[in-house]
């Protein structure tokens, strides 16, 4: 393998595994339904979305301090984060990684897993 197909490959399991660590660390701090989606390939702003459940807007708001803090022990760090005072949806990029958390009803509406039907889910449970 040429290196630098080689240095994209490096690139994208390390995103891979953190987006699982993303998902793990929603869970773990009651977020309901995640899902991890491979966006590689389908979106060209990033490789992997995190989409959740949260169960309040104070413990969506405490799941993205938590994730910031393991970005950055793991050598990612938060680009953008949009919607963090609001009540319905968090976004937080970690440009390789993106997180979705949602409150149930906006989740409903905004469909993402629909919207990106065609990627495929990565387990990680």
């Amino acid at each position: 393998m040429p290196p630098k197909a080689a240095s994209i490959e490096a690139r994208l399991e390390a995103s891979r595994k953190f987006a699982i660590e993303v998902a793990r660390m929603s869970h773990n701090t009651r977020c309901q339904n995640v899902i991890v989606l491979d966006m590689a390939g389908i979106s060209p702003v990033t490789d992997f979305y995190v989409i959740a459940t949260g169960s309040s807007a104070r413990q969506m708001r405490t799941v993205c301090d938590d994730l910031d803090e393991l970005a950055e022990k793991t050598g990612f760090q938060s680009f953008h984060r949009s919607g963090y005072e609001g009540e319905t949806w968090i976004a937080v990029d970690y440009v390789d990684v993106v997180l979705h958390i949602f409150s149930q009803d906006a989740r409903l509406y905004y469909d993402l897993e629909n919207l990106w039907g065609d990627a495929k889910r990565v387990e990680w449970e």
